[in-house]
């Protein structure tokens, strides 16, 4: 493998987050290095702003963060979102009819808003934790503009797969899905909940190697990629190497170029030393 590769890309939640949910020193330290001899890193990830900002601001990161799973850019020197894909009224419509016939936890999310429905079991309960701003309202109150994601959160599903493909049959209009078991999550290691989000039609992550070029002039073969699960996957196809977390999802893990350690380790840390 080349050394020349001049960006990283790094998703959160089972890639750079360890199981507390935050950041191991030693990987840190490794990112801020490697900007400091000018390769761009950057976050790629299925957050919201709001919830990525945090960590993004901790981690000293000068480069815009890719958040909603590529339908929008953040960048910290505008603080503010510079690009943003919202969803049509036709497709929401459909999505909200989906989460009434099925009665299933709903989540809608706007640039600056947070809506859910009112958790009816402690799983549901356990499941919103750590949502920042949620607003808690009745099924009416969903139906907003300017939507940048849904989100429906199942128990009843054994697997995200199957809940996405029932989602994207309902909906039949363009648009971008993502799923993934609740348990990646680090605040939610022990949940059985299965989550689908849609977005606005996009490239998924894989927008962040078209903002790269664009932006920075960097092709996508000169860029690595690191994530852990299948929300992930465009970002690893579009990338010029693809890494995934020894703890990912069994389809990252078959996309990725390589296989590293854990996201309790310092792999991170490691492959950054033997690669840039």
């Amino acid at each position: 493998m080349s050394s020349t590769y001049e960006a990283l890309l790094l998703d959160l939640d089972g890639t750079l987050l360890d199981g507390r949910g935050e950041v191991r020193p030693r990987n840190r330290v490794a990112l801020c290095e490697l900007e400091a001899r000018g390769v761009l890193v950057m976050i790629v990830t299925g957050r919201s702003a709001k919830a990525a900002l945090p960590i993004v601001e901790g981690l000293g990161l000068t480069a815009p963060t890719v958040v909603f799973n590529g339908a929008a850019v953040y960048c910290p020197k505008h603080r503010g979102l510079i690009e943003e894909r919202v969803l049509s009224n036709a497709a929401m419509g459909r999505a909200l009819a989906f989460s009434a016939e099925r009665d299933l936890l709903t989540l809608v999310m706007t640039r600056d808003r947070k809506l859910a429905l009112e958790p009816r079991t402690d799983a549901e309960s356990r499941a919103l934790r750590g949502l920042v701003g949620l607003e808690l309202v009745d099924r009416a109150e969903l139906a907003v503009e300017y939507v940048l994601r849904v989100s429906w959160l199942s128990a009843s599903h054994a697997h995200s797969g199957v809940l996405a493909a029932e989602v994207e049959a309902h909906v039949a209009h363009p648009a971008t899905y993502t799923h993934f078991p609740l348990s990646l999550v680090a605040e939610h290691r022990e949940s059985a909940m299965q989550v689908c989000d849609m977005h606005a039609p996009c490239r998924g992550k894989g927008e962040a190697l078209r903002f790269v070029e664009e932006r920075y002039g960097i092709l996508p073969g000169r860029v690595a990629a690191v994530g852990d699960a299948t929300n992930d996957l465009e970002m690893f196809e579009a990338s010029g190497f693809a890494v995934c977390m020894g703890s990912g999802m069994h389809e990252a893990r078959t996309a990725a170029d390589l296989v590293i350690g854990d996201h309790d380790s310092d792999a991170i840390a490691e492959w950054i030393a033997e690669t840039f």
